[in-house]
């Protein structure tokens, strides 16, 4: 018996630090989600009888996920297979295919919703402590942490958005807590300095009016409308950089407009861009290899038809183009497949009210990944593709275990 409540315990402890740790030690540390990642499969293996029928009764609304991913990563073999093509593009693809294991987890474990909302708030916090120090105590113009600027702004961004989703499981005044978690993760990202993140903020936006009647409650909205303030504030105050970092854009835009300096955060994109749709024309179907790219941009460069400068970049600065230009159409429809398959699953899971936290969390990460893709190659990372997979799959696990998770999370800590 003492053996049995032992091991209980143990256990559940474990299984609640490892969905709390996930979004606490991504921007904190280097190891945290390689950690998190081999934890969830090394549960998922030992649970591995207990794994199969849990998952069964869910077969049929989970398959479509799955075989997204799973498309994804056999479209990375066939591309791998061709001449010139490498193996180790195929990491990523496998391991986010294999982060279903958190699902897994979730589903036998019925771990506590509140240990993932509270893993995102301390995040939250921690990520805004750590970059508002490196911004106004180090006096860096773009700090990003232990990463680059755009990524970690990108990704408080999305702390913040999934936080603010958090408040429909924290009932009263508790909602406080995860509504400052969304208020820091906005912080967070504005004192990165990044703009991408603004078209995310605005497609947020539009999800929030369409659901918005799931932020029960004044304090909710109230949050969600100071968040909204605060954003529009950030023009209006000098020590954000915010109105600088728009206005610099838009005279970016003008000068590569006129033909004048070029080499500029926004004339840089778009010289990329340009470059990379002549790149697609040669290849639109399957892509092209990385040699076959560096060739043709190194001609294009010769020739005139682009900017030196292409040539210092490793990617193109757009989700979508990079996705056409080594993967052609197909990989492109692949690459779409993991993020509009799941959202999909999202917005069918809007209609039960138990899992509407889960649920529009889901639907804000996926919205989020391709908006910060239209400006950025999010899924470049392997720190941001794997917590996009690991975070996707813990919130469906969530989703599939339905009123049993919400009892759990009502009841959590």
């Amino acid at each position: 018996m003492n053996n049995t409540l032992t091991k209980f315990t143990v256990g559940t402890v474990f299984i609640h630090s490892l969905i709390f740790c996930l979004p606490f030690l991504l921007l904190i540390t280097n190891f945290g989600v390689g950690l998190c990642s081999a934890g969830f499969l090394v549960v998922a293996l030992y649970h591995w009888r207990r794994a199969t029928p849990a998952l069964l009764p869910h077969v049929t609304e989970i398959r479509g996920v799955l075989i997204a991913f799973g498309v994804f990563l056999l479209v990375a073999l066939v591309i791998a297979a061709m001449p010139d093509g490498r193996a180790r593009n195929l990491e990523k693809p496998f391991r986010m295919l294999v982060s279903a294991s958190a699902m897994l987890t979730v589903l036998v474990c019925r771990p506590s919703r509140k240990a993932l909302w509270w893993g995102l708030i301390a995040s939250a916090f921690a990520g805004a402590a750590f970059i508002a120090y490196q911004r106004w105590g180090l006096g860096l113009e773009r700090p990003g942490g232990l990463i680059n600027a755009i990524t970690f702004g990108d990704l408080m961004l999305c702390m913040g958005l999934l936080c603010l989703a958090a408040t429909l499981d924290f009932s009263g005044r508790a909602a406080v807590w995860p509504g400052l978690g969304a208020l820091a993760g906005l912080i967070g990202s504005i004192a990165t300095g990044t703009r991408g993140g603004w078209v995310a903020i605005l497609l947020s936006m539009l999800l929030l009016v369409r659901y918005g009647h799931v932020l029960r409650g004044s304090l909710r909205k109230g949050l969600a409308l100071l968040g909204l303030g605060l954003l529009v504030s950030t023009y209006f105050i000098p020590q954000t950089g915010a109105r600088d970092r728009f206005d610099q854009g838009i005279s970016d835009v003008r000068q590569y407009v006129d033909g004048e300096q070029q080499y500029t955060n926004v004339g840089v994109r778009i010289e990329l861009w340009r470059t990379a749709l002549h790149v697609i024309e040669r290849h639109p179907l399957m892509g092209a290899s990385e040699r076959d790219v560096r060739q043709q941009l190194e001609h294009m460069v010769e020739t005139g038809q682009s900017r030196a400068f292409v040539l210092e970049f490793e990617h193109f600065h757009n989700d979508i183009l990079q996705q056409l230009v080594y993967g052609g159409v197909i990989g492109l429809l692949a690459w779409l497949a993991t993020l509009v398959v799941p959202f999909l699953f999202f917005l069918r899971q809007m209609r039960n009210p138990a899992v509407a936290a889960p649920a529009l969390a889901g639907m804000l990460l996926t919205l989020s990944y391709f908006s910060f893709g239209l400006t950025e190659v999010i899924f470049w990372s392997t720190r941001a593709a794997m917590f996009y997979a690991l975070m996707l799959f813990v919130l469906i696990g969530f989703c599939l275990a339905g009123k049993p998770a919400v009892a759990a999370a009502r009841t959590g800590p």
